[in-house]
């Protein structure tokens, strides 16, 4: 079981709220459309039964994606955190492993590994991308994704745990410093920047509470997570837009997140 030292990479009191929102929010159906075209384009090119490993996979909500598309191949979601899996067996029917990516607990090596918004919570991320390029195979591919903008820190990154947040550049940098070859780097998310760029600001400056009070950034976090019913499907009708422009590996101008597909050479 994961020690208290190591819990402090995420808040698991979350997965049951995310649980409950995963299905309708824009963001989460956005993000898993845009997944699912990517990997069923990666994995159309292997021979069956190649493996894919999801670390992080939390409550199985891209997991059961994954699972969707890799039909001709094993899909593993590994979590450092049994709470997050629980939900996740109730999601994705598939291998799923209580583990440390840290001490990855695999004897074997994946043609396909994906971390979505899970590298921005560990510390030295260049550790991690060099432990996931020895997880691939020859040729294996990295897929990631991760937040952008250091303009867009917040207090939802601080109850988020997340350590930084990207910009390009700097992504590219260290996954070609860690042995991989990058395909395919693009912001995403472009259609709600202005929005999240102007919304985290108003809420911060409207909130009444003092900037460091018990449970402040927990409370505009569960805010911004709210499902608005005619806002949430504008916003995914303008998210799911940016799928056609990804699928041809375009590369958009801007975005609150960053994607990248990298290879192992």
């Amino acid at each position: 079981m994961p020690t208290p030292s190591t819990r402090t990479s995420y808040d698991p009191l979350y997965f049951a709220s995310l649980y409950a929102i995963e299905d309708r929010h824009f963001w989460f159906q956005g993000r898993n459309r845009i997944i699912g075209i990517l990997v069923k384009q990666e994995v159309a090119r292997l021979t069956s039964d190649y493996r894919v490993l999801e670390v992080g996979c939390g409550t199985g909500n891209v997991l059961r994606i994954l699972r969707q598309v890799c039909t001709h191949g094993h899909v593993i979601g590994m979590d450092l955190f049994g709470e997050g899996l629980q939900f996740a067996r109730r999601r994705a029917n598939c291998s799923l492993v209580q583990g440390d990516i840290h001490l990855p607990p695999f004897g074997v090596q994946f043609e396909l590994v994906c971390l979505f918004d899970v590298l921005e919570h560990l510390p030295d991320d260049r550790q991690i991308l060099r432990g996931l390029w020895a997880m691939l195979v020859p040729g294996g591919a990295l897929f990631l994704t991760v937040p952008a903008d250091p303009s867009l820190w917040s207090y939802f990154d601080e109850e988020s745990h997340h350590c930084r947040r990207y910009v390009r550049l700097d992504l590219e940098r260290k996954l070609v410093d860690t042995g991989f070859q990058v395909e395919y780097l693009t912001p995403w998310m472009t259609t709600i920047f202005p929005l999240v760029w102007l919304g985290r600001r108003v809420a911060g400056l409207i909130d009444r509470q003092p900037a460091d009070a018990p449970g402040r950034a927990q409370s505009l976090t569960m805010r911004e997570l709210r499902i608005i019913p005619v806002a949430n499907d504008i916003l995914s009708f303008l998210v799911n837009r940016e799928a056609y422009f990804v699928a041809r590996r375009r590369q958009l101008p801007i975005g609150t997140s960053l994607l990248a597909i990298a290879r192992k050479g």
